[in-house]
């Protein structure tokens, strides 16, 4: 069990392997990095300047930021240190739920980044006495810039408090983006983060000195641990955004990125670019990349060709897929994705391309790792979340709906929070005591399926508090039929609706790009998507699809009626109301439930 703290990794990186371009991002679409030696040496003036602003450690501050930066970074860094707890929030999300947070942590600052979101944190801070000032990474009229509170002076008082901070200590409160309810502030300590940290140094294929792109938000869990390896790794990471990734002028193109980590809705939008590109294509070209893209449907991890079939791929890759590859950079050793379910056709598709992808699993309150598909031989499997990492155990609680060898995962282990802030019945909820140890209650539905080569992986089923019961008292777990009709070229998102109803339907809302080419190729004029949804032709395509996938589950889980939708669900919602999705982009079901109430009780008439 590792006793390293957070900040142990920056001082071990400046005396292992310092780097001239640790952390970069773009001034004014120039690349511009600090050293190692400058991100320690401004860390150390922003902990100064943080005790004159009258902090101690215990005490939390807050940051909201669209982009992740290196002076990003360097307040976090200043923080571990003095035993601060760090309080990153969602850049989406509503002022309310920023006035939540902020008053429950007891935030007595904030850094915000570009855009609005001074505004909106400002907004709330009349309703806050404890919040005494926002700060901002850029510039605004309005505020203090992060770099007036960076102070020079002796570092005797920084050493003192340092020498203090315990592994074991709380580090940050991330309050989870929650499908219902207001969020919660998980107590995660140096310990927790660590452990994580080190157990996938073990198993990732990256070494010092290394580029890393970093895009997904920082107020996650899956990235700030990412941050945390990367330092600890000794590689040089470049922010982004999502934004500008692609294309001759994209991130990618520029950075030529050894590894990265990413969400399956980014992979899942590569891969229909990629697509919509091949059907660009006619003659010869167009054949070919229909032909190489069919190879990868019986792809699978360790499969070994041999004769004609091995040719065959061979010229996939140089004509086909060392395009897909160069189009990530070239240089791609691996990418993670988290934080959601990845569809096997995406993980299939890209890792029979030659861009290898492994997905993990976990969640904010285990920091956030629990199984992981690893990269070397046999240790990764198709339609399972990879092999428990080592230093967790794992429980499988049957319950009376369970199928046989499924049930609620259970885990144990280093990672585990403290608890929620402020909130013990909740912890309860979440942290079972069984036998005197601590448990770790996922809430998802999971079995453990054997592999080769000793290795043995979890599965996820469900979410626990996802499953349906029909008025006829069968369960239903949507998940695994949403993730069958995500994979269609015509599906953007679905939610699958039944819960104490007498049959399963699902909510649909079209993928535009898709459609729009279906369209094309039948002599359908384009107008609007909710003008679209109501043609027959259209209609009738859906039922298509509805009754190929059907026969793929049993009778109570097929689908009876669906109702196509006009507008895609969001993260945030430009005109205040309550968005459809969390940050991570998981379903607010009962937001959904209630918009379109309507709708759904029109299927069941």
């Amino acid at each position: 069990m590792t006793d390293n703290r957070l900040f142990d990794y920056l001082y071990e990186q400046q005396s292992r392997n310092p780097q001239e371009k640790a952390f970069g991002h773009k001034v004014k679409e120039q690349w511009q990095y600090l050293s190692t030696a400058r991100i320690l040496e401004l860390g150390n003036q922003m902990s100064l300047g943080l005790l004159r602003l009258g902090l101690k450690p215990g005490d939390k501050v807050a940051s909201v930021v669209y982009k992740t930066s290196p002076e990003w970074v360097v307040l976090d860094f200043a923080m571990l240190q003095l035993g601060i707890l760090h309080v990153p929030m969602y850049p989406t999300i509503s002022s309310r739920e920023y006035e939540y947070i902020l008053n429950e942590s007891e935030a007595r600052y904030c850094f915000v980044g570009d855009g609005d979101l001074y505004d909106k944190v400002q907004q709330t801070k009349a309703k806050l006495p404890g919040l005494q000032e926002i700060f901002t990474f850029g510039d605004h009229p309005a505020a203090r810039r992060w770099d007036t509170v960076l102070v020079d002076g002796d570092l005797d008082e920084v050493e003192r408090i340092k020498a203090t901070v315990r592994p074991d200590d709380v580090c940050t409160l991330v309050y989870t983006s929650g499908t219902t309810g207001n969020p919660k502030g998980v107590m995660l300590t140096h310990r927790n983060i660590a452990f994580n940290v080190e157990s996938i140094q073990k198993l990732v294929p990256i070494v010092a000195g290394d580029r890393v792109l970093s895009f997904l938000p920082v107020s996650h869990i899956f990235e700030r641990t990412a941050i945390y390896f990367f330092v600890r790794c000794g590689v040089s990471v470049s922010f982004t955004g999502t934004d500008n990734l692609g294309g001759d002028e994209g991130d990618l193109k520029a950075i030529r990125p050894h590894f990265f980590t990413t969400v399956p809705r980014l992979l899942e939008k590569v891969y229909d670019k990629i697509y919509g590109k091949g059907l660009e294509l006619s003659g010869l070209k167009r054949a070919l990349f229909f032909w190489a893209l069919n190879l990868t449907e019986d792809w699978d991890f360790d499969q070994k060709y041999s004769g004609w079939k091995a040719l065959k791929w061979k010229i996939a890759h140089k004509l086909i897929f060392s395009k897909w590859r160069e189009a990530l950079g070239g240089n791609i050793k691996g990418i993670i994705t988290g934080a959601s379910a990845c569809p096997v056709k995406i993980m299939r598709v890209f890792n029979a391309a030659g861009i290898p992808i492994r997905e993990g699993y976990g969640m904010t309150e285990a920091a956030p790792g629990i199984s992981f598909s690893r990269y070397e031989p046999y240790a990764a499997m198709l339609g399972t979340v990879g092999v428990v990492l080592d230093g967790i155990d794992l429980r499988i609680e049957p319950s009376p709906e369970s199928k046989p060898g499924e049930g609620e995962i259970l885990a144990k282990g280093p990672g585990i929070m403290e608890g929620y802030y402020k909130q013990p019945e909740k912890t309860a909820e979440m942290i079972r005591y069984i036998d005197g140890e601590r448990w770790l209650a996922t809430g998802d539905i999971g079995t453990i399926v054997e592999g080769k080569a000793g290795f043995t992986f979890l599965k996820i089923t469900d979410r626990k508090k996802e499953l349906l019961k029909t008025s006829l008292g069968k369960y239903i777990a949507p998940s695994p039929i949403e993730s069958v009709y995500k994979e269609h070229r015509l599906v953007e998102q679905i939610m699958i609706v039944g819960e104490n109803l007498k049959f399963v339907s699902a909510l649909i809302v079209p993928a535009v790009d898709g459609l729009k080419e279906w369209c094309h190729k039948h002599g359908i004029a384009w107008s609007n998507l909710p003008e679209m949804i109501r043609n027959p032709q259209i209609q009738l395509r859906y039922q298509m699809l509805v009754e190929r996938i059907n026969p793929h589950f049993s009778h109570a889980e097929q689908v009876k009626k669906f109702t196509l939708l006009p507008s895609t669900w969001e993260p945030v919602k430009a005109d205040g109301t309550e968005a459809e999705l969390t940050p991570t982009l998981k379903l607010k079901r009962r937001v959904i439930m209630q918009k379109y109430q309507r709708e759904i009780e029109e299927m069941y008439a």
